[in-house]
């Protein structure tokens, strides 16, 4: 006999989540039938997109959410016992798949690397990065980007990818230590927007002739204050808006229109399940070879490091 453990809602959320919202359940699975695999969850998934998405689950319902799961049991060929996975199977330690809605970590994945990260930079939150910079903004070598929640798990990596496509990288935190972290990554400009004087003046410093991209994961207030410095011909990605999840206030009001007409601005939205099939593969290899890249320039740096002190220690002694 198998028993899950599961998250489910409770009921509905009113403002902020709280304990109150969820309760913890075991059930009994049943025997698998033939295609079937029995699955273990390793790692979930935790994202602020839930906050949004559970208004379509019914009070009971087990929380949405991708997981990486290993195959315990199987009665299906093309998942063998022990196959890795990546499965949408919401908050719970066991379940019951067909194997219809599985992804295999790909064949390439090196041992050292933690899986966990086919849920983050090489999996759904590196593929948002990913598509919502270089498709819907469409970025180019030379031009200049602002991403908000740029320490979070989207951000960080939209950072990143504009880096490595020649970009200017602006980025905006809630806290000094992750503006160091932005640093760290590479930003050219990261501000700790809650002690800022000014966000206007900020914004208008980091990049006196504006921005020609807009990665918001915020909305609210902030994009209003964004969008009017964006240069003509601008292209905003509308990844989330994390300032109004938890409102239970009437929702501030849009940027001016005017910025948007005569500033000739393009905005979209996106949700990452719109790519699939090759172009997605070909994501998933590009987010895998950039996040193998930056641990062996990290392997190098640590090894020049170690070799550094051992020659000093060798001076040293002599």
């Amino acid at each position: 006999m198998v028993y899950a453990k599961s998250w489910t809602l409770k009921k509905h959320f009113e403002g902020s989540p709280t304990h109150g919202n969820f309760e913890l359940k075991t059930v009994e699975l049943p025997p698998l039938n033939n295609g079937e695999v029995l699955l273990e969850a390793l790692f979930l998934t935790v994202d602020p997109y839930m906050r949004v998405a559970a208004k379509r689950l019914k009070e009971g319902d087990t929380m949405m959410g991708q997981q990486v799961a290993r195959v315990v049991e199987s009665k299906n060929s093309a998942f063998p016992t022990g196959t890795m996975v990546v499965a949408s199977s919401g908050w719970t330690t066991h379940s019951i798949s067909d194997g219809k809605d599985l992804e295999k970590l790909p064949a390439e994945w090196p041992d050292t690397l933690p899986v966990s990260l086919a849920l983050g930079t090489v999996g759904m939150t590196g593929l948002t990065a990913y598509f919502g910079l270089l498709d819907i903004c469409g970025v180019k070598g030379g031009e200049t980007v602002m991403v908000n929640a740029a320490a979070g798990a989207v951000g960080s990596a939209v950072g990143q990818i504009a880096k490595l496509k020649g970009c200017k990288v602006v980025g905006a935190a809630g806290s000094d230590e992750k503006v160091a972290y932005l640093k760290k990554l590479g930003y050219d400009v990261a501000f700790n927007y809650k002690t800022v004087e000014s966000l206007e003046e900020t914004l208008k410093k980091a990049s006196p002739d504006g921005y020609d991209c807009y990665f918001d994961n915020v909305g609210g207030e902030f994009s209003n204050i964004v969008i009017p410095q964006m240069k003509k011909f601008g292209r905003i990605a509308i990844c989330g808006a994390i300032s109004v999840y938890n409102t239970t206030r009437p929702l501030p009001p849009g940027p001016p229109p005017e910025n948007i007409i005569y500033q000739q601005l393009r905005m979209e939205g996106f949700i990452v399940t719109r790519w699939q099939g090759d172009v997605r593969q070909k994501a998933l290899k590009d987010l895998l070879t950039w996040v193998l890249e930056v641990r062996k320039r990290e392997i190098d740096r640590q090894t020049e490091c170690e070799q550094g002190r051992g020659r000093e220690k060798g001076r040293h002694r002599i």
